[in-house]
């Protein structure tokens, strides 16, 4: 992978990872369109550093509330930021079970898939399309709820399905209201990747051939600045703006992959 293909694909992951449109199905698009040949794992460690970028972004965005997290947890007591952290805790383990076991089957994916990357941008039009026809409701995020979107967020790793999409329609659904689904769905993400990134570092084999650094500096750098001038913006969006529309134009995306791998 060249460095001016780095640099396309790092913006649309820091444009995309905040709009309910699967960024990792625009990524596997974008490298298909890009005619990058990198083998499914250094393709998989490249999606993953640059989610690490865009994560990054997202403590910089919400600093304030991870400080009052942090802060809460310090106080050895069981107050809200306890509890909070808690659900975080929760929402994170079908996604790591999923990490730790089918990393491999799910590496395959990561490699120029686009008829698999189509099907999912169309269920996680589908599935946008049923949260923006449910009822809203004030609800927060309990323990249950915080498993199943938890839940959802392991079945997102697959390219295609959005996972802030896919966590935000499904506590939706749930009842909870679209906003505290959003800031839930965001700080959830962040332990979660920053473990991914690490353990991909740590199993890289040094005695293969070495990704290249260079365009891995370069997508990083790309969907951090993109992502820290999108974060609020995309939120405040997801949060007004009607799910239908994410809706539609997923279903239009995953339409165009679906032609172009059966083409």
């Amino acid at each position: 992978m060249d460095g001016l293909s780095a640099l396309i694909l790092g913006i649309i992951q820091g444009l995309t990872e905040f709009l309910p449109v699967s960024s990792s199905g625009h990524l596997e698009l974008g490298k298909y369109l890009l005619g990058d040949t990198s083998m499914p794992k250094e393709s998989l460690l490249f999606t993953i550093v640059l989610h690490a970028a865009t994560a990054l972004s997202t403590m910089v965005v919400f600093r304030k509330d991870i400080a009052e997290i942090l802060n809460g947890l310090l106080a050895f007591k069981n107050n809200e930021a306890t509890q909070f952290s808690l659900k975080i805790i929760l929402s994170m383990i079908p996604a790591a079970l999923v990490g730790l076991f089918l990393e491999d089957a799910i590496s395959q994916f990561f490699h120029r898939n686009l008829l698999a990357v189509g099907l999912l941008l169309c269920f996680t039009g589908l599935l946008l399309f049923l949260a923006d026809r449910a009822k809203q409701t004030n609800k927060s995020v309990d323990y249950a709820s915080a498993f199943w979107i938890g839940s959802m967020q392991a079945v997102a790793i697959l390219p295609g399905i959005s996972r802030s999409g896919a966590t935000i329609a499904t506590a939706v659904l749930l009842g909870i209201d679209k906003e505290k689904a959003a800031k839930f769905s965001f700080l959830m993400v962040i332990p979660l990747i920053l473990g991914s990134m690490a353990k991909s570092f740590l199993a890289l084999d040094t005695s293969a051939t070495t990704p290249a650094i260079l365009p891995l500096v370069i997508g990083s750098i790309a969907a951090f600045i993109t992502g820290l001038l999108a974060c609020r913006w995309m939120i405040a969006l997801v949060k007004n703006a009607q799910l239908k529309y994410f809706s539609f134009y997923c279903i239009i995306v995953g339409g165009l992959a679906l032609s172009i791998a059966l083409g």
